[in-house]
């Protein structure tokens, strides 16, 4: 394998050299398009053509300042037409092209009234596209995008998968990335859940789903990356939107949000503001057995609680673009998240020699309350070179993250009688916690001609999280260090990155190279108990795409890539928290970070039917599993280094329209998933099971502006690591209405209709018995509104990848 890695080195290092040789012999034809009052005329379709047989040669699309440019033009007889919806063709006169770049005269485009008022859509892009690297839903112009909240469109998208518990997957995979017009949210699953719920899905154009992402991007991630691009606009000024909602269940919640935007010629201005608050009920009942260790006979225990938890987040951003000239843009960005919560939770644990037969009771109520903070900054800056796409943007990033948690525990153990069977039980904890991440990031783009791209970029982060767990426990009627638990946990890491991309368009057929470097430096330290893990190493990631178009209805592509996914902050802190005296949970500072191997192959039909093979193979794979402490009769939840995951799958999309006034998309999500691993707390594991989930949406057109949806899920049994996990389903309807001129909608909703959205699982491990349900307020009443104001094409702000994307996806929020 070295030899491969220095082998593809050279080779990239070869192309670079090329393309700086090339890109020196480039000859090129370059304009400006301008409307009547000599405004720039953006995103407007440039075509060239040959003047003796008007045949097409390249199309080209006019930049924010209304530049475009066709690069590698040889010598010969040209003329230009342009088109954009609200003006008149323009076709130019012919001119001719020697060896050195040619600059047009300015071209002038005249308005057309008469076009706007009768102008109609004969192209729309198919709701699914496949691209070499990534598959893209274009929500603009769909039926998914009347009314509907962008994690409701998210829910529908292939292969993806949003859990009770607001856990993303994809492809049957966790720990899926999600990005905001290429940018970090900077939230937790749950907070990037609600802030898509406050989102329109008339704010987006595309969501892009990236199963096995380029070297450009952080190699950390093995169930990939989904972008959500919002709409980009053409016109300067003010506009922004609002939104409002409430949801009822067995609680009530609610939620608004504000979005801004402001843009001149030299200044773009934005910032966003979103708040929910509410209450969420979960109910959980474990039944277990617990094996004795000698003649005495098995310990059964029967657990029942549930808690409720208050929360209030809000979340905002706020943002500038400094556009120096034509081709300089300097940014700044400040975004972040100020949440709290309190939680009262009440546990029933009966002991006995049988489920039926009750020795003791224990009650454990616990109240929390919890608090966190994140505030992000971002420098960014972005050059372009030169009008053949030769770009160059930095990126500086630091993020603060404090969190603080307080736990009251009151324990009482009680005969059946109700007597006390030893004294009541009293713990508290005090956890603060802080991460410090600061990286920066240089990317680089030169198209050396009309079909080839190289990419190359270097990136740098330094991570510290520094978590105190101060336990105490009262004795003696005064509260007390606790030795057992209270602990300091340290953990620093510094990764350093290079990447290259090359891209070659031939005839028919797409290729895609790339190799990513990452040198990592990491060091936790458990202080109290003066325990150290330090390490280094080195790590190669290269990427292979081939995409092959075979006519306009059959295409073909084969992916492949190696990934890592580190362990997250919270996962290595070896920190104990108890749910009560015979359930807890702990962190793992010796977790190493697992490696995947990813192969995909896909076929496209009539670029509408979509079907996606892959196959992974994961080494030192970092699980969640339940474990038995057979000496405290307990049973804990941590995650450990399982030698092996592979997961073979396959994907398939079929949309069916039945009528005019109701289509239907069907998504069939099929995949082996196995895991291995020789000794887990003294046991071999052996798991793996053939599951399967099945999507299917339905949108009806009651009248113009009127819709409705009903959405039917189905997820069949599944083994992942040591849980065995029942089979699911669910349903969600809805219906809405534009209102005030389209500019406004209201939606009314029910989610999980017949309230069948729940978890039931059982153990997997060898000798474990145990079974959990988790039910959680799912049946939700919900009515939202939604309104646009202002000027409602203006040009958002640029989209940037800031660099802390990897890190930040790892803190528990």
């Amino acid at each position: 394998m070295k030899k491969i890695y220095l082998l593809i080195i050279a080779f990239l290092t070869y192309l670079s050299l090329f393309a700086a040789a090339k890109a020196s012999t480039q000859t090129n034809v370059n304009g400006t398009v301008l409307d009547e009052q000599r405004n720039p005329v953006d995103y407007a379709t440039v075509g060239l053509f040959k003047a003796s047989d008007s045949t097409l040669v390249k199309t080209a699309m006019t930049t924010p300042e209304g530049k475009f440019s066709f690069p590698n033009i040889v010598a010969g007889s040209y003329y230009i037409k342009i088109n954009m919806m609200g003006y008149q063709i323009y076709k130019g006169k012919s001119f001719v092209v020697a060896e050195t770049t040619l600059n047009l005269p300015d071209i002038l485009l005249k308005s057309d009234s008469k076009t706007l008022n009768t102008v109609s859509v004969t192209a729309v892009k198919p709701l699914l596209e496949r691209k070499a690297d990534k598959m893209v839903m274009n929500v603009e112009n769909s039926s998914v995008a009347v009314g509907s909240s962008a994690l409701e469109v998210l829910k529908r998208a292939p292969g993806v998968t949003v859990d009770q518990n607001d856990k993303i997957s994809m492809q049957g995979k966790q720990g899926v990335l999600i990005m905001l017009d290429g940018k970090q949210t900077y939230m937790s699953q749950t907070d990037v859940a609600n802030l898509l719920r406050n989102m329109q899905s008339s704010e987006i154009e595309t969501i892009e789903l990236i199963t096995n992402p380029s070297s450009k991007y952080d190699a950390s991630g093995n169930s990939g990356i989904i972008n959500i691009k919002t709409k980009r606009s053409r016109n300067g000024g003010i506009n922004g939107s609002f939104n409002a909602g409430t949801a009822y269940g067995k609680n009530l919640r609610g939620n608004t949000g504000l979005n801004l935007n402001y843009r001149t010629k030299g200044v773009n201005v934005f910032g966003s503001y979103n708040f929910n608050k509410g209450t969420r009920t979960n109910l959980i009942n474990i039944d277990r057995i617990a094996k004795s260790t000698n003649t005495d006979p098995d310990t059964y225990f029967s657990q029942k609680g549930g808690d409720d938890r208050d929360f209030e987040n809000n979340n905002f951003k706020v943002g500038v673009d400094f556009f120096l000239n034509k081709h300089n843009t300097i940014g700044l960005l400040a975004n972040g998240y100020l949440n709290s919560g309190a939680e009262k939770a009440n546990n029933h644990t009966y002991i006995g020699k049988s489920f039926t037969q009750t020795d003791s009771t224990l009650t454990t109520s616990n109240l929390q309350k919890s608090s966190y903070r994140n505030l992000a900054y971002n420098l960014n800056y972005k050059a372009t070179l030169d009008t053949t796409g030769q770009e160059l943007s930095a990126d500086v990033d630091y993020s603060r993250y404090n969190s603080r948690d307080r736990a009251d525990l009151v324990n009482e153990l009680l005969f059946p009688n109700g007597s006390a069977a030893k004294p009541t039980g009293r713990l508290r904890n005090n956890s603060p916690s802080t991460i410090d991440i600061k990286a920066a990031k240089v990317d680089y783009t030169l198209p050396i001609n009309k079909t080839t791209k190289f990419e190359a970029g270097v990136k740098s982060s330094w991570v510290e999280t520094n978590n105190d767990l101060r336990a105490e426990e009262w004795k003696n009627n005064v509260w007390q260090n606790d030795v057992r638990r209270s602990n300091r946990f340290v953990y620093n890491e510094n990764v350093n990155a290079a990447y290259a991309n090359f891209n070659k368009q031939f005839k028919q057929t797409n290729v895609q190279l790339g190799l990513r470097m990452e040198q990592t430096n990491s060091k936790g330290n458990l202080i109290t108990a003066n325990n150290v893990v330090a390490r280094s190493y080195w790590d190669f990631f290269p990427t292979i795409y081939v995409q092959q178009t075979f006519s306009k209805n059959h295409q073909l592509g084969a992916s492949y890539g190696r990934r890592i996914d580190r362990p997250s902050y919270d996962a290595l802190n070896p920190f104990i928290y108890f749910l009560d005296e015979y359930t807890y949970n702990k962190g793992n500072p010796f977790l190493k970070p697992q490696y995947t191997n990813n192969y995909e192959l896909n076929y496209t039909l009539k670029q509408k039917y979509f079907l996606n093979l892959g196959y992974s193979v994961t080494n030192d794979a970092i699980t969640e599993v339940i474990l038995p402490n057979t000496e405290q009769k307990a049973l804990y939840q941590t995650n450990e280094n399982l030698e092996t995951q592979t997961v073979l799958s396959a994907n398939l999309t079929v949309p069916v329209k039945i009528n005019k006034w109701w289509t239907m998309s069907n998504n069939l999500n099929v995949f082996h998933m196995a895991f291995e691993t020789p000794n887990l707390n003294g046991e071999t594991l052996k798991t793996g099971q053939t599951s399967y989930q099945l999507r299917m949406q339905n949108t009806f057109i009651i009248m113009d502006g009127l819709t409705a949806e009903f959405n039917a899920n189905y997820d069949s049994p599944l083994t992942y690591g040591t849980l065995d996990l029942e089979e699911r389903a669910y349903a969600d309807l809805g219906i809405s209405k534009t209102v005030l001129k389209k500019k406004g909608s209201i939606k009314f909703a029910v989610s999980d209709v017949f309230n069948t959205n729940r978890t039931r699982l059982k153990s997997a491990y060898p000798g474990l018995k145990y079974e959990l349900y988790q039910k959680n307020e799912t049946l939700l009443f919900r009515l939202n509104f939604s309104y646009r104001f202002g000027k409602n094409e203006i040009k958002p702000a640029r989209r940037r990848a800031t660099g802390t994307e990897a890190e930040q996806r790892r803190m528990k929020n």
